[in-house]
């Protein structure tokens, strides 16, 4: 396990450089996340993960559902209606509501974006 993980830092490592190289040759202004970019969002991913439970834990059971299915399942608003069977309406509503109480929880602070960098 450690050698497939050693390789494969080493991959993305030689992959970085070579996007730097490139970009050094064209001159391009464009400014590429690097790996201090992806180990920050990854550590503010971290520091959310206990509030974020704990606020997904308060929501109502019928929210939480919904929010669920949504994020970790990556169902649509079609597929998490039909699942639960309840209106696509619905569906809107009750995320709506979730993501509003999960930003308040966490201070207005945007979960998504967090975790969506740490993958």
């Amino acid at each position: 396990m450690f050698g497939i993980v050693t390789r494969e830092i080493a991959r993305r490592r030689r992959a970085e450089e070579a996007r730097y190289r490139t970009l050094a040759r064209a001159g391009s202004g464009e400014v590429v996340d690097g790996l201090a970019d992806r180990v920050a969002a990854a550590v503010t991913a971290q520091a959310l993960r206990g509030p974020l439970a704990q606020a997904v834990g308060r929501l109502s059971p019928a929210d939480r559902d919904v929010l669920l299915l949504v994020a970790w399942s990556q169902f649509t608003y079609e597929e998490v209606a039909e699942t639960l069977q309840i209106k696509i309406g619905t569906v809107r509503s009750r995320l709506h509501r979730a993501r509003r109480r999960i930003r308040e929880a966490l201070g207005g602070s945007n979960p998504t974006t967090a975790i969506e960098e740490d993958r």
